[in-house]
């Protein structure tokens, strides 16, 4: 059992850091970060297509992580 809880964490962990590495970035530099933040935030700029895909995506991933983390951990501890 532990051994497939640490797999599963590992898989998802993986998988969680190429979600993140396809996503494409938004701008580039400090201010852009600002702006673009505050753009997303009031809900001027909605991502489309398969930037939407790749944003649901790494928070399943994201939940899934933690589910599991917790379950490793409950595990071996």
């Amino acid at each position: 059992m532990q051994a497939l809880a640490i797999t599963l964490l590992t898989i998802d962990t993986i998988v969680m850091i190429v979600l993140v590495l396809l996503q494409s970035g938004k701008s580039a530099g400090l201010a852009g970060a600002i702006s673009g933040g505050a753009e997303q935030l009031f809900g001027k700029q909605k991502a489309r297509g398969i930037d939407a895909v790749l944003h649901k995506a790494t928070i399943v991933a994201g939940v899934l992580f933690f589910v599991l983390a917790f379950l490793t951990a409950y595990i071996l501890g």
